[in-house]
């Protein structure tokens, strides 16, 4: 009986360490930031713990509503406003409850510009890309700087 209790205890531990070598062994492939402000630093591809959840909106009404309303906007959240061609489109913060990041983005992913922490009461003033952009990204305050993007980073978009 001792024998037999010894034995298993060898085959578990062997099973772990087999598995362990292999997460160990196993190399992964780094995981990039999910989406794209303003001037001009070399592009870089950025990791990120956890990935940016999307809400991709293309319709005029959707995207003149964006995230109006809402009291909250989640950590890792974003909404990735999809125009049909580049453009110098204005945002506002009309019906807006929180502050929130709006990441400008070319269209290769890479930020053009960053308002950062744009606050409700700064409606009925817009905001403008430094250039026309196809994709806009709006995010919680202070989202890019806690994922450390800057000028220059590229972002997939999930397009």
């Amino acid at each position: 009986m001792n024998l037999k209790k010894h034995h298993i205890i060898y085959a578990l531990l062997a099973f772990v360490l087999i598995v362990g070598l292999f997460f160990i062994l196993i190399p992964t492939p780094p995981r990039t930031a999910a989406v794209p402000a303003t001037s001009t630093a070399t592009s870089s591809i950025v990791s990120i713990v956890q990935p940016l959840r999307f809400e991709v909106v293309t319709t005029a009404a959707a995207q003149e509503r964006g995230l109006g309303g809402r009291t909250e906007v989640p950590e890792n959240y974003g909404m990735l406003f999809v125009f049909s061609q580049a453009g110098n489109y204005g945002f506002w913060m009309k019906d807006m409850l929180v502050p929130i990041d709006v990441i400008w983005l070319g269209t290769d992913g890479t930020i053009l510009k960053i308002d950062a922490n744009v606050q409700p009461n700064t409606y009925p003033a817009a905001f403008y890309p430094p250039k026309p952009v196809k994709y806009v990204l709006e995010t919680r305050a202070n989202e890019a700087a806690r994922r450390g993007w800057e000028l220059g980073t590229k972002v997939q978009l999930p397009l």
